[in-house]
């Protein structure tokens, strides 16, 4: 697999599993854009390890929920690079807390995010992708958007939305040469869930069949793939990344 010669926008891409994903898409000869929101220093940081591979890359500050932000950071793109063939929709939030707890505002921020981010990324570069008559597009869902679990009704309707969405604009972009695929993680072992203790990690390896945590590696080396041309005849699909714990 090649994507040589590519340019990839990898939203939320200064850590975790975003962080992977850049790094991934790099090593298979993809230039870079890291699109964060607070963490510049990680931004950059991400950016010297894609141009010590060989690449190019930028980091470029915007927040997902903005839509003229992201048009202005497509427009950049475009005037650096000429070409956006690879969006991959990774930024996202959580704002846990029961139903009967949450606040407005803890429901309107995970949705801006989570899934007006992913329709504002995808909206600025579906043009550009269907005057090249080609384009991959990669959402993070979630299997919690799948399967639902408590105190998340927030992320979880965010990222069921996603897979919905993700089904939708792969029907409408499949006769442009455009691939829309949506990846749904269980738990990885990210920043998040290092700060668990001993006995949650137990518990929620309990529900896995593999009996372990994922990896970010283990969610882009998936994301690589549809994102290459070995992928060129799957569209409208959600690959869950978890171990099996959804079937």
């Amino acid at each position: 697999m090649t994507l040589l010669g590519k340019t990839a926008v990898v939203t939320g891409g200064s850590r975790g599993i975003g962080r992977a994903i850049v790094l991934k898409l790099a090593e298979m000869g993809a230039n870079i854009v890291v699109n964060y929101t607070s963490s510049p220093q990680k931004a950059e940081e991400v950016v010297a390890l894609v141009k010590e591979m060989g690449r190019e890359a930028i980091a470029i500050q915007a927040n997902v929920s903005d839509s003229d932000a992201i048009q202005k950071m497509m427009q950049e793109v475009e005037e650096k690079f000429s070409t956006i063939d690879i969006l991959i929709n990774n930024a996202g939030i959580t704002k846990d807390t029961l139903l009967m707890k949450m606040k407005d505002e803890d429901w309107d921020q995970v949705m801006d995010i989570n899934l007006k981010g992913t329709f504002n990324c995808t909206k600025a570069v579906t043009r550009k992708m269907m005057k090249q008559r080609s384009g991959k597009i990669v959402n993070l869902a979630s299997v919690v958007g799948v399967m639902g679990n408590a105190g998340q009704a927030n992320y979880a309707a965010s990222k069921a939305g996603i897979i919905g969405f993700t089904k939708s604009v792969a029907k409408e972009l499949a006769t442009r040469g455009i691939n829309v695929n949506a990846v749904a993680p269980g738990f990885i072992q990210t920043e998040m869930t290092d700060i668990l203790s001993d006995e949650v990690k137990e518990a929620m390896m309990a529900n896995i069949p593999m009996k372990q945590l994922g990896t970010p590696e283990d969610v882009a080396n998936v994301i690589a793939f549809l994102c290459s041309d070995d992928a060129k005849y799957i569209t409208g699909q959600v690959l869950h990344v978890d171990g099996g714990m959804v079937m």
